[in-house]
């Protein structure tokens, strides 16, 4: 499930102290204590606030950068938890739903002031992403970008969007599907999402099955995959929807708060191993239902990638969209929610939980669902793209040129400088 490190499980193992020798689990020895053990000095929550306020400034270059920030700043230079218990709890933090930097920070704030300490600290970190997206939705609705150079901007930086996306299904794919049954889970999540099936089937169906074929149940994996196809196909038949005439509307459709603080809550729910996750849940809600169009929804992701905060705060763009500043609160709220909780509340008890194999096997199915969910959704925006950049190749080659930026230049910067590069040349030539 990990992303940024491969195999976090193992980490943890490690960072506990045991190591797997001829199949049986040892203890290793024990590392020496360090100073770094003493923990966070005493300090008012005032000062807690603005020193995760401080790293929020500080996020940018995505969840990589973000956790390579905390650690330098709290193990190496302020001490506030040692090297292999942060190991440990970044390993942690891998298996569950939301951005994991900013978990960090609340599970850190929490050692250094309890759980109202989490609060501020989770609150510091993300609230200059989530103002400065909230002042970037209001200019996007305040200029009449028809017909100008910022609207051609925009599709050029919705093509250099696609490319992001592209990358992240290789980066996030490569850590998830190590088996050619978890590529045939996310084939099969793939091919359904095409033909329009609900990931409330799918994605529990792909946990389920691979789960059974790791317990060598392979009937009753194929009974389950029989079902799951089944349903999905009865849905889509049954539907008196046209979903792709729902994604063509450039809506603004209104939304109540508590649909949009739903519809946060269940991305923030599945959102496993980084934001890009969490692009087919929000996209199925935002576009599905009319309230935003494609190309509003890819601007959002655009504006989200130049800001220092994480890439889920795009769902403040989303929220702000039909339901304007309160809209934007309901949605960042659902989505963060997650974060917060899992962190201030069940800490002590998940390394317990994620040691379960058969947890193990059912998150990594759900995980190789969501990578072929992903992979259908890039296809889908990208041919909606496709059909609104003119001429078509200038867009294809913003695309290929961003792919290539983000493929062969290693930097916490290639995102917003691929993402203002493409703005440009959408500027200069469409």
């Amino acid at each position: 499930m990990a992303f940024v490190i491969q195999d976090p499980l193992k980490a943890m193992r490690q960072a506990r102290g045991f190591e797997r020798m001829d199949g049986k689990m040892i203890e290793a020895p024990s590392p020496a204590p360090s100073k770094s053990d003493v923990g966070p000095p005493e300090m008012g929550y005032g000062k807690l606030f603005l020193i995760f306020l401080g790293f929020g400034f500080m996020a940018w270059g995505g969840p990589v950068a973000q956790i390579a920030m905390i650690r330098r700043e709290l193990v190496e230079a302020r001490g506030w938890i040692s090297s292999d218990r942060f190991n440990r709890l970044l390993a942690v933090m891998q298996v569950l739903p939301g951005p994991e930097a900013h978990e960090l920070c609340v599970h850190l704030g929490m050692r250094a002031k309890g759980r109202i300490g989490g609060l501020l600290a989770g609150l510091g970190f993300m609230a200059p992403g989530f103002v400065l997206m909230l002042l970037l939705s209001w200019a996007y609705f305040a200029l009449d970008m028809e017909g100008t150079l910022v609207g051609a901007a925009f599709l050029g930086v919705q093509a250099a969007v696609i490319a992001l996306i592209v990358r992240a299904v290789h980066r996030i794919g490569e850590h998830v599907l190590l088996t050619l049954k978890l590529w045939g889970v996310a084939a099969a999540c793939a091919l359904g999402a095409l033909a329009g099936a609900p990931f409330w089937i799918s994605l529990p169906a792909a946990g389920a099955v691979f789960a059974l074929f790791s317990l060598r149940q392979p009937i009753w994996a194929a009974l389950v995959g029989v079902g799951a196809a089944l349903a999905c196909a009865a849905i889509v038949l049954l539907s008196p929807e046209d979903v792709s005439s729902a994604q063509a509307t450039v809506a603004q459709s209104p939304a109540s708060l508590p649909a949009l603080f739903l519809s946060g809550l269940k991305a923030g729910l599945l959102t496993f191993g980084g934001a890009y996750t969490a692009i087919p849940f929000v996209r199925n809600d935002a576009v599905g239902q009319g309230w935003m169009s494609d190309a509003q929804f890819l601007d959002g992701l655009a504006l989200s990638g130049v800001l220092p905060a994480p890439l889920i705060i795009f769902a403040t763009f989303v929220g702000y969209v039909p339901g304007g500043p309160l809209g934007a609160v309901a949605m960042t709220a659902g989505v963060f929610l997650p974060a917060f909780a899992f962190s201030l509340l069940f800490y002590d008890r998940l390394e317990q939980v994620v040691e379960n194999p058969r947890l193990q096997a059912l998150l990594e199915g759900v995980a190789a669902g969501v990578v072929g969910l992903i992979a259908a959704t890039t296809l889908e925006l990208g041919r909606d793209t496709a059909t609104r950049i003119d001429p078509l190749i200038v867009g294809l080659a913003i695309f290929g040129a961003a792919l290539l930026l983000l493929y062969f230049w290693k930097s916490r910067w290639n995102v917003p400088v691929c993402i203002l590069a493409a703005g440009a040349v959408g500027a200069a030539l469409l």
